[in-house]
């Protein structure tokens, strides 16, 4: 697999990890989005907080790869959508028959947005526009892809009504750049480099959805809920836009040690700091939104920090 490495909050460069430290790894996604970026900034928090340990961020195919890589015990940590994490932990949707129930949750770290970006002169301003367009998805098996199929199936649309692409954000980008596809998906925390390096070479609209579409998607995925784009978040966004948000949730095995998952969680909440400097993301990655949005079980060392600073947890978040 593929392992690159953050060695600052400004710059890529692969690092030689500590020949005395045991290292982890942590799979992400692709380098567009915003998991490789946070999960390089955790690799960062880990090696610097966490005597013993090292970390290096991995490029992966994301949400749905991961958990299968945290459940072979492939990768000691992952990034993945809400909805996927629930799937995985139930056996349901793409883990139908094949329950993953060693999988854990440290917390719940920020919000993804479903943004769907076309051209501004394409003609293309809600989802039924779609239909007959050229639309990329998301790449296999990614969180975006799970996304988009739900929030399209919900509201009546299917891979039947337009030609699908799957694709990367990277690719997505560029492929609306050179004209090549009409509209991509991207289920990420906002703003994302891929979509704003292309807004800086073309203008771009993002798609809103009406309160319809978003009541349907619900309906659907009780893990969506209402998300505002803000203006300016995006060079040439003049105004707000309706969106649906999922949770991401930093994944392990039940099988890491207790210790280990006490102190990445007490790490992950009391250095935030260093994790905001590399994202913004990481504004919203507090001890609330973890045990207000986590499907799933704490492993037990999470729920040990939980507890130390008097959160309360719910009855399904306990394994």
């Amino acid at each position: 697999m593929r392992a690159l490495k953050f060695a600052a909050a400004a710059s890529l460069l692969a690092v030689a990890p500590l020949a005395s430290a045991q290292q982890l790894s942590i799979a992400t996604g692709g380098t567009g989005g915003t998991y490789y970026p946070y999960g390089g900034g955790l690799a960062e928090l880990i090696g610097n907080h966490i005597e013993g340990y090292d970390a290096v961020a991995e490029v992966t195919g994301a949400s749905v790869e991961n958990m299968g890589l945290v459940w072979r015990g492939d990768s000691d940590l992952a990034l993945a959508l809400a909805d996927t994490v629930y799937q995985a932990y139930n056996g349901t949707g793409d883990f139908e028959g094949r329950e993953l129930e060693n999988i854990r949750a440290l917390a719940s770290i920020y919000p993804n947005a479903v943004q769907i970006v076309t051209l501004a002169d394409s003609g293309i301003e809600s989802l039924a526009d779609l239909k007959g367009k050229t639309v990329s998805v998301g790449a296999p098996g990614s969180g975006t892809e799970l996304n988009a199929r739900a929030l399209l199936e919900a509201n009546g649309i299917t891979y039947e009504d337009f030609d699908p692409r799957r694709l990367n954000f990277n690719e997505t980008a560029d492929a609306i750049r050179d004209g090549d596809i009409d509209a991509g998906f991207w289920s990420v925390g906002p703003p994302t480099s891929s979509i704003m390096n292309l807004a800086t070479t073309r203008d771009i609209r993002l798609i809103g959805l009406s309160q319809e579409e978003i009541d349907k998607a619900k309906e659907a995925e009780p893990v969506f809920a209402a998300y505002q784009l803000k203006a300016g978040l995006y060079e040439g966004m003049d105004e707000a836009v309706q969106s649906i948000g999922i949770p991401n949730v930093l994944a392990v095995s039940s099988e890491m040690d207790e210790e280990l998952a006490y102190q990445i969680t007490k790490v992950l909440f009391e250095q935030t700091d260093e994790l905001i400097a590399i994202h913004p993301a990481a504004n919203d990655t507090t001890v609330e939104f973890s045990v207000e949005s986590t499907p799933v079980p704490f492993h037990p060392g999470a729920l040990r920090y939980y507890e130390e600073v008097g959160a309360e947890i719910a009855d399904h978040q306990r394994p």
